[in-house]
């Protein structure tokens, strides 16, 4: 322990045992993080301590700390109050920070001989309309996209009339969800007339419109205007469809945020993201999301989080539904009670309606965040729930699995597949011939396997690929006598690795993970589901391949020992330097001396068998 950290740990020692807030600062006397404890003594004592139990972001913020200071409390409630408000006030560098991009939306309405209207952030043309502010933006995108779509309102950004009668229609046409334009289909004073509906649909609802719509439907029909009448029954079924589908997306619970957290790793970055699903009404009205630093302690940073969000917002709904558990959860309740006025209750749902939601809720995280890191957004998501499944700090983006093939004890073998970010990795696939026993045991062959891999990890120099690098996640293809048999062996090198092993049903699929007492089904968990049963084929096709090569060799090894002179050692040695039979058939005698272990008189007699009448 460095003298500072010894210093550091001396003042925590005298700190007292009562609630407060603790600010650390780095040697220019910035706060780089803020924190609360019901105890300040034994929470602030713990950093200075042993650096080992320590995550690594406290064990760098740990390292910039230079002093410390602290502001006493009457209560645990009041230290967070106050934590919010100094968090909100520094920004400090090692709490976790959402930053607030959401701002205002308007419609900006543009005129002239041919109107259309979009979502803006910034009135920026002067000789244009505006209509909002709004500030739900997800919800004024939302009802401007599906406004186009109803009234059949270009959304392909051409100009028009420059580009009038100047194109074919495209696919928004024939499926009825554009007019046209492009190809004359309708004319300047018939589509304004659709946008006018258009802006009346978003500023006022579907009702009115509808409404409208449905007598101008019934007096063309009466006048015999049937053409007429029938775009304006399409309109109105329209508008339906689109109402019909926001009610999908609703709950029984009329008031509630839905949160969850998903995160993902790529080589050396690490990243999560926050998806955040807003209903009021029982209906999702907004959704959000942010890119933040992947959490290695997920109940903390969930208090973190939703400490940040609704610190940014004015409005904190009756229901917080959560993915997982939260730190304090009973003090952030009272804490968001107190902002909203109200009664307000954290719920981390296990299954039905409110379960779906969360479920939805990863759903979009995955997919921003597979975004954000250019990866597959499935494999984002499976990744992230199996993680979840495993009780994993994090989603293993780096996956090694194994599988033994024999036949009856005979030509045992191994093969070992990677998969990164959810994807095979086959520049990292490796083979293993077992060679400590010969006869039938699967347990005592994956044990040395894994010996042997692990023993290539620790005189590898990189350790970066290859046998350098160790998995995040190991996956055995068999049950818990599988994974019993190798758990010795990681201990014995020391090796801290998660091992789960794969287990089939009858019809020889995944149903399964097995820890090394119990099975956890994977049939709920679809997408981790989907993964694990591609790993374990893959492992399987792969092992069985070398083993069927194995068996091949061994076959052709077996006819060449019946040449006089040739032992298992040079029929192995020469099927090593040609591969086939028909090779060392077409193979001179001096080729064949060539081979080591061979003599002039093996080489005769293996030239001989083969050209003999």
């Amino acid at each position: 322990m460095n003298e500072n950290l010894k210093k550091l740990r001396k003042k925590a020692m005298s700190l007292p045992l009562t609630p407060g807030v603790y600010l650390m600062k780095n040697k220019k006397g910035e706060i780089i993080y803020v924190g609360k404890a019901k105890a300040l003594k034994n929470r602030v004592s713990q950093y200075f301590g042993s650096q080992h139990n320590h995550t690594e972001k406290v064990r760098k913020m740990v390292e910039n700390v230079e002093d410390f200071d602290y502001i006493l409390c009457g209560s645990e409630f009041e230290a967070l109050v106050l934590e919010c408000s100094l968090i909100k006030q520094h920004s400090p560098k090692y709490n976790i920070l959402l930053k607030d991009d959401k701002g205002y939306s308007y419609i900006k309405v543009t005129g002239g001989e041919w109107k259309n209207f979009t979502a803006v952030k910034q009135k920026d043309d002067p000789d244009a309309e505006y209509i909002g502010p709004y500030m739900n933006s997800f919800g004024i995108s939302n009802a401007i996209s599906n406004a186009k779509k109803i009234f059949r309102i270009p959304q392909c950004g051409k100009k028009f009339p420059k580009e009038y009668k100047k194109s074919r229609p495209c696919l928004n046409y024939s499926i009825g969800q554009c007019s046209a334009p492009c190809a004359g289909k309708i004319t300047a004073e018939a589509h304004n007339e659709a946008v006018e509906r258009a802006l009346d649909f978003i500023v006022n609802g579907s009702g009115p419109v509808v409404e409208e719509l449905t007598a101008k439907m019934n007096a063309a029909a009466e006048n015999l205007e049937y053409e007429k009448a029938a775009k304006l029954r399409d309109i109105i079924n329209s508008i339906k469809k689109v109402t019909d589908k926001q009610k999908v997306v609703a709950a029984a619970v009329e008031e509630q945020d839905v949160f969850a957290v998903v995160g993902a790793s790529q080589g050396n970055t690490s990243k999560a993201c926050l998806s955040v699903l807003r209903f009021k009404e029982s209906r999702l009205y907004e959704s959000e999301h942010f890119i933040i630093d992947l959490p290695e302690d997920l109940p903390q940073a969930r208090n973190e989080l939703l400490r940040s969000y609704y610190s940014m917002r004015d409005f904190v709904p009756g229901r917080v539904t959560l993915d997982g558990n939260i730190e304090d959860a009973s003090l952030m309740e009272e804490w968001l009670t107190s902002l909203a006025g109200r009664r307000v209750h954290i719920v981390i749902p296990r299954r039905g309606e409110q379960y779906s939601l969360v479920e939805m809720c990863r759903s979009n995280a995955a997919q921003k965040l597979a975004i954000y890191m250019g990866v597959a957004g499935k494999s984002t998501a499976a990744l992230d729930e199996l993680g979840k499944l495993l009780g994993l700090k994090a989603p293993p983006s780096y996956i090694e699995s194994y599988d033994i093939s024999h036949t009856a004890g005979t030509n045992n073998v191994a093969g070992m597949v990677v998969f990164k970010d959810g994807l095979p990795f086959k520049k990292a696939y490796k083979r293993f011939a077992v060679k400590s026993f010969s006869g039938q045991d699967d347990y005592g062959s994956m044990a040395e396997v894994l010996d042997r891999r692990l023993t290539e990890y620790e005189n590898a120099e990189d350790k970066t690929e290859g046998f350098g690098r160790l998995p995040d996640l190991i996956l055995l293809d068999g049950g818990k006598g599988q994974v019993n048999a190798v758990i010795p062996v990681l201990e014995a090198h020391g090796i801290d690795v998660p091992v789960f092993g794969m287990v089939k049903d009858n019809h020889h699929r995944t149903r399964a993970i097995a820890t090394s007492g119990d099975e956890l089904v994977l049939t709920s968990k679809r997408a981790a589901f989907a993964l694990v049963g591609s790993i374990q084929e893959e492992v399987h096709r792969y092992s069985v391949a070398y083993h069927h090569s194995k068996n091949k060799k061994s076959a052709l090894a077996t006819s060449l020992k019946t040449i006089d002179g040739i032992g298992d050692g040079r029929a192995k040695a020469l099927l090593r330097q040609f591969k086939t039979m028909q090779a060392i058939s077409q193979a001179t005698e001096e080729e064949l001396m060539k081979v080591k272990g061979m003599s002039r008189n093996a080489a005769r007699e293996v030239y001989s068998a083969f050209h003999s009448e």
